[in-house]
C-alpha cells in the first residue's frame, strides 16, 4: 500500500514569523496556541525524509506593520527557521501565488500535493489554500498546525478565535483542501 510520503508532497510553511507572537495588533486572543509546536514536528518530519520544504514570509509594504522587512517582527519564528538549503518565497499580499514564482517552482519540480500549515488561518492559509485547490494541487490543509486570531464584526461584535478558525476550516475543507490533523497526516504519510 502506498503512502503519501510516496508523492513527495512540498510541505508549505506561510508566515511563521515573529510579529505573528504579538496577539494585540492583530485582534486580541489567538487560538491554538501549540501551533508552532506542530509546525516544528512537521517541519522536522519532512526535513527527517528529505521531502521538499518551502517556507513563505509575508514582507508588507506598510513600514509601520510588524511583518515589514525592515522590522523584528518580519524575522521567521526561531524554532522555525530555513536552512540554508531551503527556499524562500517573500510575498506582498494574502496568496503566496500572487506576485510570487510559487506556482513556476511547484510546476517546474512536477509537484502535485501540498501539504499547508502556518499563520494564520482565515488570512494567509486560507487564500493560498484556495488558490492551490483552484491550480489544481492535491491539498492537506494541517488544522492543529494553524491558528488565527479574534475579529470584530461592522457593529464591534467581537468573535473569538477559535470561531473564526473553525469556520474557515470548514469553508476550505472538501472545497479546495482535505483539512486533517496532524496525527492523522503522519498516519497517511507513514502509511
Amino acid at each position: 500500500m502506498s503512502s503519501l510520503k510516496d508523492k513527495r508532497p512540498t510541505l508549505l510553511l506561510i508566515d511563521i514569523q515573529k510579529g505573528f507572537l504579538k496577539e494585540d495588533i492583530w485582534g486580541g486572543e489567538r487560538n491554538n496556541k501549540d501551533a508552532e509546536i506542530i509546525c516544528e514536528k512537521l517541519l522536522n518530519y519532512w526535513r527527517e525524509y528529505a521531502l521538499p520544504i518551502i517556507h513563505i514570509q509575508h514582507a508588507s509594504t506598510n513600514p509601520q506593520s510588524p511583518l515589514h522587512p525592515s522590522q523584528e517582527g518580519f524575522e521567521f519564528q526561531d524554532k522555525l527557521k530555513p536552512l540554508a538549503d531551503e527556499l524562500v518565497i517573500s510575498k506582498n499580499v494574502n496568496s503566496a501565488f500572487i506576485g510570487t514564482n510559487l506556482k513556476d517552482v511547484l510546476d517546474e519540480t512536477n509537484v502535485s500535493t501540498l501539504v499547508i500549515i502556518g499563520l494564520t488561518t482565515d488570512h494567509c492559509v486560507s487564500t493560498t489554500t484556495r488558490m492551490a485547490g483552484n491550480y489544481g494541487y492535491e491539498v492537506f490543509l494541517v488544522a492543529d498546525a494553524t491558528a488565527t486570531f479574534d475579529k470584530k464584526a461592522l457593529d464591534g461584535k467581537i468573535f473569538g478565535a477559535d470561531l473564526i478558525h473553525e469556520t474557515a476550516l470548514a469553508s476550505l475543507n472538501d472545497e479546495f483542501a482535505s483539512v486533517i490533523k496532524s496525527d492523522e497526516l503522519l498516519s497517511r504519510l507513514d502509511g
